[in-house]
């Protein structure tokens, strides 16, 4: 009866099946060339969306007209010629993510540039993502210790602030973001560096930085050198940004380094002309905004129901002779919390790091610090500010109050302070060590030569120390002069 009822079945299900209708599209590459190709006869094409040739060739759809799609090469095959089949693959570009990054360098495709296996990753992610909700996001609150005297102190950084690093080239930009990684050593922050049209030169040598200071094992790099297609280029942030999205949503503190986006704006610039995008102001689309806005609003710090992870952005940008109004740069310095700027007459003239104080600004400012350290450099930035003022007046010759040679020694003592060699970051206690000092007036009687010497033993002795952030401010008072061979304090 068994065998009875299911041939019954069968046939019943014979009788009702109909052959459905299956559509499939077929396109044609019309023209291919500088990384970017048109194919006609793919109606239901999205933008975003992938499309493979029958060569193997890998392109994202990047411009839609009424009788062409426009899409941008990722991978080329040697074969790929005008006429080849195109068809649809109903997908949008994603990159794998995990722990199994860390420590590699890949292209912005994931695929290994070191020599190394395929990453064993489990998950992937979607390049273009939104960024998360209001609600999903918290107060920035914890600091990104960056183990630079003049950040760390008078221009904060906090885990999920979006930070523009901006100047001429050559003024120290890159050499500040690889401190601030090599500086989360024993900080729990896993890194993402991304290297957008570097020179192969350029790119080794940040690999050989962090391979040399051990920082490589948790750090990846994602690197699209000055040689890969545009298309490569292009999608280069975008994947580190979903590289990091997955630790930070597992709860992980992210730092993310985009090298450079005045790079990245030219690029899409580029790819926009040649797919005859309408071009606004100096040529570049009319939504170039929108194009890093998107980019950089997903870094955040994620509230506690959301496990609390953190994306901190550095982005570099490049100016041409100190000019930050251009259009570029406004536009970042509006999309960010804030800017230290790197100024070409401070680095000719030896004072490293070449930051300027006066330009540079962290909207986040003293919530994104310690409160010792906060309350030690409420003044520090004001009085070296004042400094440069009274020191660019005392250039004419004017006759000086005592009171005011007193401000300008003390000025230079403190610009002096500020100097600090690449790769020789410090801890905060050290931090908190050199400016109750300075408060304390332990560099008074000092002439500025002798500054490094006292400086050395004090952060030689907040090395050892046990006192903490939070220890009082008699106990920290007494520990530097102390660390300082017992100076006399000053009247001030």
């Amino acid at each position: 009866m068994s065998e009875l009822a299911g041939l019954k079945q069968q046939a019943k299900f014979l009788e009702n099946y109909r052959f459905p209708v299956r559509v499939s599209e077929q396109g044609m590459v019309v023209s291919v060339g500088d990384g970017v190709m048109w194919v006609s006869g793919l109606p239901s094409a999205a933008l975003d969306e992938l499309v493979r040739t029958e060569d193997g060739s890998l392109a994202q759809v990047f411009m839609l007209a009424s009788d062409r799609v426009g899409s941008i090469l990722l991978e080329e095959s040697p074969n790929l010629r005008a006429g080849a089949k195109v068809s649809l693959t109903g997908k949008q570009l994603s990159v794998k993510t995990g722990d199994a990054l860390l420590g590699r360098v890949l292209d912005p495709l994931g695929k290994p540039l070191d020599g190394g296996a395929i990453p064993d990753c489990h998950c992937r992610r979607k390049i273009e993502r939104p960024s998360p909700p209001i609600t999903d996001r918290d107060f920035v609150s914890a600091p990104l210790y960056t183990g630079n005297k003049i950040a760390d102190s008078m221009i904060p950084i906090g885990h999920g602030q979006r930070q523009l690093l901006i100047g001429d080239n050559d003024t120290g930009k890159t050499t500040f973001a690889l401190d601030t990684i090599l500086h989360q050593r024993d900080h729990s922050v896993r890194c993402i560096y991304v290297l957008i049209g570097q020179k192969r030169s350029s790119i080794a040598g940040v690999i050989d930085t962090l391979k040399d200071n051990n920082a490589l094992e948790y750090t990846t790099v994602v690197v699209a050198e000055a040689t890969a297609m545009p298309g490569l280029k292009y999608i280069a942030p975008f994947s580190a940004c979903a590289m990091a999205e997955h630790w930070m949503e597992a709860g992980q503190r992210v730092l993310v380094v985009y090298d450079d986006l005045s790079t990245h704006a030219q690029i899409y610039r580029e790819l926009s002309l040649l797919l005859r995008r309408p071009p606004g102001r100096e040529a570049y689309p009319g939504d170039i905004f929108y194009l890093h806005s998107r980019l950089l609003e997903r870094s955040t710090c994620l509230s506690q129901e959301k496990k609390g992870g953190s994306m901190t952005a550095l982005a570099i940008i490049e100016t041409e002779q100190g000019e930050i109004s251009a259009y570029i740069p406004t536009n970042l310095i509006s999309i960010t919390d804030g800017q230290i700027y790197f100024d070409p007459a401070l680095f000719a003239a030896g004072q490293l790091p070449a930051i300027d104080i006066r330009r540079s600004v962290s909207r986040i400012g003293g919530k994104a610090q310690a409160h010792a350290i906060k309350r030690e450099a409420a003044r520090i930035k004001f009085d070296y500010l004042q400094f440069l003022e009274l020191e660019m007046f005392s250039h004419f010759g004017a006759h000086l109050e005592e009171d005011m040679k007193q401000r300008l020694k003390r000025g230079r003592i403190l610009r002096k302070l500020l100097q600090q060699d690449q790769q020789s970051t410090i801890p905060p206690i050290a931090q908190l060590a050199w400016l109750v000092a300075f408060n304390d007036g332990l560099f008074a009687e000092e002439a500025p030569s002798a500054v490094e010497e006292t400086l050395s033993l004090l952060l030689s002795g907040a090395n050892q120390t046990a006192l903490t952030l939070d220890d009082t401010r008699e106990s920290w008072s007494l520990a530097v002069r102390g660390w300082a061979g017992n100076q006399p304090v000053s009247e001030e």
